[in-house]
């Protein structure tokens, strides 16, 4: 399947003779030249930028496979690209660049934006991602999304809804505890903060985050300032004690006895991959709803449910940035999809259902015209 890449350049027009030839190329290319030299906002139109995004990444965190660098990166921006066509309809090019400086990234990547509508931002390590992204936004006028970070967000908040939905409970009745302070650990906590939930916590490598705990970063101190209200300051395992919600994003692995420490009706996101932190069959027996980041288990949390949905609304509208509400309409969007069929193993839709892109990308249009970061 990889063999000779898995994306080519297609045109979207014939050139059978030299007439087609002379519009298409010059001398024809001219007129369409000076007019967007005279209206930059013309290139929206008249050439593909409008609906392209740079799909990029330094190769520092790819998968679960770590810093491989920019070569080895390149099947999964590929593979990026690929489901940004297969799912949105959106074309992508994959660009890996060699150089992880934080200041020389922002500076490619600005230099390289007036060829797309978009940036995809995929596989920076943590914390140097947040950097690069807060900057970018600041500098550019196009959407630019770390996948990382809010792709997965975006799909956690949708099927945490609709499993709370099915327990009979609301997002503001739920207890969370997130391992992992990484780029989704921090963006799943965030949206869930904003979203309502009635309290979270996350933990790293070294316990819980809580505020007063020394060597933190200042994306964790901000954590700790806004999490963590009942002030569990031991392990995830002794924070999981009457918690009704467990969300793995760190790689580690879970206890049984932890799991059966907590609620009834628990709800248990298991998306390491591809080594849930614990196993489905283990969790099931202690949580009502079990999700992973693995295609072979039930609700399966992937981020192709958001990303190709997003980029699609955001472009169509030529929206300036990607906003909050924004993410949370597409997550609202993407729960309200299953929200009559839920069960046990069906509180997120699969990546095949026809109707994710269509809804996410309806419900971002829509958001970005309110939030008035649209330019059509």
């Amino acid at each position: 399947m990889h063999r000779g890449g898995k994306l080519e350049v297609r045109s979207t027009i014939p050139v059978r003779d030299a007439a087609d030839l002379s519009l298409a190329y010059t001398p024809g290319v001219a007129k369409v030249c000076t007019a967007i030299a005279d209206q930059h906002e013309l290139a929206a139109e008249y050439t593909w930028v409008s609906n392209v995004v740079a799909v990029v990444s330094d190769g520092t965190a790819v998968l679960g496979l770590g810093d491989i660098g920019p070569s080895a990166a390149m099947p999964v921006m590929e593979g990026k690209a690929l489901l940004f066509k297969e799912f949105g309809n959106v074309d992508a090019v994959p660009i890996c660049l060699d150089c992880t400086d934080v200041d020389a990234l922002v500076e490619t990547v600005t230099r390289l934006a007036p060829s797309f509508g978009g940036v995809n931002l995929e596989d920076i390590s943590a914390p140097r991602c947040f950097e690069v992204e807060d900057r970018l936004r600041a500098v550019l006028d196009i959407p630019v999304f770390h996948d990382d970070q809010h792709g997965t967000a975006i799909v956690v908040l949708a099927a945490l809804r609709n499993a709370a939905r099915l327990t009979g409970r609301s997002l503001g009745d739920l207890r969370a505890v997130v391992a992992g302070a990484g780029a989704s650990g921090v963006a799943v906590t965030r949206i869930l903060l904003g979203a309502g939930i009635g309290d979270i916590a996350v933990s790293d490598s070294k316990g819980m985050i809580y505020q007063g705990r020394e060597g933190l970063n200042s994306y964790k101190e901000a954590l700790a300032r806004d999490t963590n209200r009942a002030g569990h300051t031991g392990s995830t395992e002794e924070a999981l004690a009457g918690a009704d919600v467990f969300i793995g994003l760190s790689g580690s692995t879970l206890a049984e006895d932890a799991l059966a420490a907590m609620a009834d009706d628990a709800i248990v996101f298991a998306l390491s991959n591809p080594t849930p932190e614990v196993l489905p069959e283990v969790a099931r027996r202690h949580a009502r709803v079990v999700a992973t980041g693995r295609s072979d288990f039930p609700n399966q949390i992937n981020n192709v449910l958001a990303f190709p949905g997003v980029f699609r609304g955001a472009l169509d509208v030529r929206a300036t940035t990607i906003t909050e509400n924004m993410k949370v309409a597409a997550a609202d969007a993407l729960a309200t999809v299953v929200a009559e069929e839920l069960s046990e193993d069906y509180v997120i839709p699969s990546p095949f259902d026809a109707r994710v892109a269509p809804a996410v990308t309806r419900a971002v249009a829509d958001q970005a015209r309110l939030d008035g970061v649209a330019r059509r």
